[in-house]
């Protein structure tokens, strides 16, 4: 690459290591009074250390001059610098402690304030994202992210700052002292700085695949770990772990240059050490020869340049790893950054319990990159009544109750509950008056009793119970080990198909709302088993406005109204019986189910 684009690539990551930078400083906005605390202890500090090397040099001249002043007046003088060395040396331990402690307690507060707001921020997110992003993505963008943060802010106001604060204003302050060797020591500094940019330029581009390939390893795993059921059944251990290695060989492919790199710049500054301690020795004795520096002078720049090359060490050091994390913050600020679909307006209006009048209005929908799925819905329920949406799988079933969830807005149309559009309610309190009870039970890896309540946090153990005992899921929960207190497994593992979705169904129960969707309920229960089950459904949709979607016709007979689905439309609609006569349709789909013969 020419070295012009070489250099803007550099000047381009400076800017962005900026933005990125201020952007997670930026973050400490609720601590901003200890933050700003911390900032003045680490002036303090830099003045400090800046002192010392100064206080050297002043008692390297005294002694030079012992000759002239004598005993009596070599004590007088020394008796003062040394207590303003002991008095700066001690201020300097305290703040450095108190630094520490302050800002080490600062950081880890906020990596778990920052964590806590990520996780609810991705829980908010819409389905569409999820269904973009792998769940073990968003995990190690997460942990990645939150540790990361917390070694900026810590390593931001234990070194950093001293360090930039160091370079941009004491060390101008050496020109006072001797202009000479102040520029000397400058030009080490823009040496340092070229230095990095140029390592920077070179490295970037590589590091930010690595990122990429860490997130595709975590995706990789919790992929082949999630579906390790199918993995061992279709004999896919040797090929899922291959992939594995083949994402791990990328990760080191593009990795070792960029370590070479820094590796480089290590030795480099180690050397610059050495190399300017001698020419600062060699500049310093030309000058005392010609009476331009004095011996305190050489000594007390030797202490700067030491001190300088440590802290531009500790700078360099946090370069590479700023390079090495700014991939993976950026995944963090990105993930944060991610607005909903279903934005919820800053005037949305809190519902109680609602009626349940439902309607859809002209609905249109498509999925975002997708075609269009539903086209000009329109129907209504009234409170208490019994909706059943039947159709071939595709037709838009799931989707139209997953717009009355609002986990989707309409592209086109609106939907109303009690007369308000959906849009128009807080998503909570929207939420709060719709219960579910997916095709898939979807468990928590907690307890029985932990699982059911979140239908209801604060229900009592007797409420409980009462709702397992309708949900027929009373029985079978005593005979577990534990009885309420079995911890089910990831997804439910532990339990069969049936007694999943027995708790489910019993966890809707207890959540009571006034609009119930039951999406395939009853699919994973055996006859038996249904038929009880069907007995307390009817308990709980009694008063309740009730959609259910279902492939098997024969539990929506009792519905007061059923809508055939077709490639999005509603194609019919009635009671059972007169859609049955009307031979139509839904007709054909009985004749399918009874036959098993397509029509």
């Amino acid at each position: 690459m020419p070295r012009s684009g070489r250099v803007a690539r550099g000047k381009g990551f400076l800017m962005s290591f900026f933005r990125l930078y201020a952007r997670v400083l930026a973050l400490l906005a609720p601590d901003r009074g200890l933050a700003w605390g911390l900032a003045g202890a680490a002036i303090a500090m830099a003045a400090l250390q800046f002192l010392e090397p100064v206080l050297f040099g002043r008692v390297v001249d005294l002694l030079a001059r012992s000759a002239v002043l004598g005993e009596a007046g070599v004590w007088a003088e020394a008796v003062t610098l040394l207590a303003i060395w002991g008095a700066v040396g001690l201020t300097a331990i305290a703040t450095n402690v108190s630094l520490s402690l302050l800002a080490d307690r600062m950081a880890h507060r906020n990596r778990l304030r920052q964590a806590a707001r990520y996780f609810r921020h991705v829980l908010t997110l819409p389905l569409s994202y999820h269904g973009d992003v792998q769940s073990g993505r968003l995990m190690k963008i997460m942990l990645v992210g939150c540790d990361n943060l917390f070694g900026l802010w810590l390593g931001f106001f234990r070194e950093h700052l001293v360090t930039f604060l160091g370079v941009l204003l004491l060390l101008p302050l050496t020109l006072l002292l001797n202009w000479r060797l102040g520029l000397l020591l400058i030009g080490l500094v823009l040496v340092f700085t070229v230095l990095t940019a140029f390592i920077v330029s070179r490295t970037q581009a590589a590091q930010t695949a690595v990122t990429r390939f860490h997130s595709r390893l975590a995706g990789s795993a919790q992929d082949a770990l999630s579906n390790v059921m199918v993995v061992q059944s279709f004999t896919r251990m040797h090929s899922e772990t291959e992939a594995f290695r083949d994402i791990t060989r990328e990760v080191l492919r593009h990795q070792f240059p960029v370590l070479n790199w820094w590796a480089l710049a290590h030795v480099i500054s180690r050397a610059a050490s050495t190399i300017t301690v001698i020419l600062i020795f060699m500049l310093g004795t030309l000058l005392h020869l010609r009476g331009q520096a004095t011996v305190g002078e050489i000594v007390s720049f030797m202490g700067f340049a030491t001190l300088l090359v440590a802290r531009l060490e500790a700078a360099v050091t946090f370069v590479a790893t700023m390079l090495l994390q700014a991939p993976a913050l950026r995944e963090f600020l990105e993930v944060m950054d991610a607005q909903s679909s279903v934005p919820e307006r800053a005037d949305a209006q809190e519902v109680g319990r609602a009626e349940g009048r439902v309607a859809f209005e002209e609905v249109h929908f498509a999925y975002p990159r997708g075609a269009p799925v539903l086209h000009g819905l329109s129907f209504a329920a009234r409170p208490g009544q019994t909706i059943a949406l039947v159709g071939e799988t595709g037709a838009g079933k799931t989707t139209s109750m997953q717009l009355l969830q609002r986990l989707w807005d309409p592209t086109a149309g609106r939907i109303t509950l009690d007369g308000q559009d959906l849009r128009e309610l807080s998503l909570d309190s929207l939420r709060r008056n719709i219960g579910v009870v997916f095709q898939e039970s979807m468990l928590f890896n907690r307890t029985i009793r932990e699982n059911l309540l979140v239908g209801r946090p604060e229900a009592t153990q007797e409420e409980i119970e009462a709702a397992c005992r309708l949900a027929e899921a009373h029985d079978f929960i005593l005979r577990q080990p534990h009885a309420y207190d079995t911890l089910v497994g990831e997804r439910g593992s532990s339990l069969s198909g049936g007694q999943k979705q027995r708790l489910a169904i019993a966890r809707a129960l207890l959540k009571d709302p006034p609009v119930l969707i039951l999406d395939e309920a009853t699919s994973a229960l055996d006859a038996a088993t249904e038929a009880r089950v069907q007995k307390a459904l009817r308990a709980l949709m009694a008063g309740r406005t009730t959609f259910i979607i279902a492939h098997r016709l024969s539990t929506v007979r009792d519905a007061d109204e059923i809508l055939v689905f077709e490639h999005g439309r509603i194609v019919e609609r009635g009671g059972f019986d007169a859609l049955v006569g009307s031979g139509g349709r839904f007709a054909d789909l009985v004749r399918t189910q009874l036959t098993g013969m397509a029509p």
